[in-house]
């Protein structure tokens, strides 16, 4: 189990088992959303509780995509394609240590020119399959 919560403590969550591979956003979107990048791990949904839901905004950044943050301190926490059993919960969220190691970039083509990515992590232009 994992715990995790805003920076004021207004939403938190807990995941129920283990955390599986975050994957790091350069999108256009995640970065205006973020002021860099979003990373981000897929929670199936029956697995994510969150306390203080009344505090979490949601924006509808395209069609069936949402993002939800904190309405009182602003922090990110959620990517939510609403097709999908799962929800992208903000790694930054997490209390202590995640227990999990990043597997990949997504949307590289649209990163900012003011960085490299040199991890040696598979990088891709869109979103690869799942396996």
């Amino acid at each position: 189990m994992k715990t995790g919560s805003c920076l004021c403590r207004a939403v938190t969550l807990t995941i129920a088992g283990d955390l599986p591979q975050p994957n790091f956003c350069h999108c256009r979107m995640c970065r205006k959303q973020t002021g860099h990048y979003l990373a981000s791990t897929d929670v199936p949904r029956k697995a994510l509780t969150v306390a203080g839901e009344e505090a979490v905004t949601w924006y509808r950044s395209s069609e069936g995509i949402r993002r939800g943050f904190c309405s009182v301190c602003g922090s990110t926490l959620f990517w939510d394609r609403l097709d999908r059993d799962y929800i992208s919960v903000a790694m930054g969220v997490f209390e202590g240590l995640t227990a999990t190691r990043a597997s990949l970039h997504i949307f590289v083509a649209d990163k900012g020119d003011y960085y490299d990515i040199a991890d040696g992590l598979p990088q891709y232009d869109t979103v690869p399959p799942r396996e």
